[in-house]
């Protein structure tokens, strides 16, 4: 008798827990994801190339879309850490040239630029173009800009050198 009645308090101690579980079912908190799965999620992100980064010149301030190439994704790298600044000179009359201080891998193929094209040149050197030319380059993006007059007066074409601040 004992054996029975130890039988029916362990039965109903089951069923009491299991009906327990499926009240509470609906309300069970999801398992914890585990560091390593995190820290993954966060370093793909991070090597997630962006739309476009910014560029900022005398105070103003346009997208520029990029392009995706080993350039860019170098470039966006080195941005992660920091802005990079560096001064552009007029050359051509159709052209903002200035040294990166870095060098980028290129990718160059013959092209003709157009205005708002922003392109790798010699491996270290970007060049704004509000002009065209045909050249072998690697192309890192184009500046959205609204017409060929805001270009020129944003770049300062023809105006001497400028600083350009290059930003996620």
């Amino acid at each position: 008798m004992k054996a029975l009645l130890g039988l029916s308090a362990g039965l109903g101690a089951g069923i009491l827990f299991l009906a327990l579980l499926s009240c509470t079912k609906g309300e069970q908190q999801p398992a914890p994801v585990p560091a390593e799965q995190t820290v993954q999620k966060e370093k793909e992100e991070d090597m997630t190339l962006p739309d476009q980064i910014q560029i900022t010149v005398s105070g103003s301030t346009l997208p520029i879309v990029l392009e995706d190439n080993g350039a860019t994704r170098a470039l966006v790298d080195a941005l992660r850490k920091a802005p990079i600044t560096y001064t552009a000179r007029d050359y051509g009359g159709f052209e903002k040239v200035g040294a990166l201080g870095r060098s980028l891998p290129a990718s160059d193929s013959q092209m003709t630029t157009q205005a708002g094209d922003v392109i790798l040149y010699s491996g270290n050197q970007i060049v704004l173009f509000y002009g065209s030319n045909t050249w072998s380059y690697t192309r890192l993006g184009k500046i959205r800009f609204p017409s060929l007059d805001v270009l020129k007066r944003f770049l300062k074409a023809g105006g001497g050198d400028v600083s350009v601040t290059l930003s996620l």
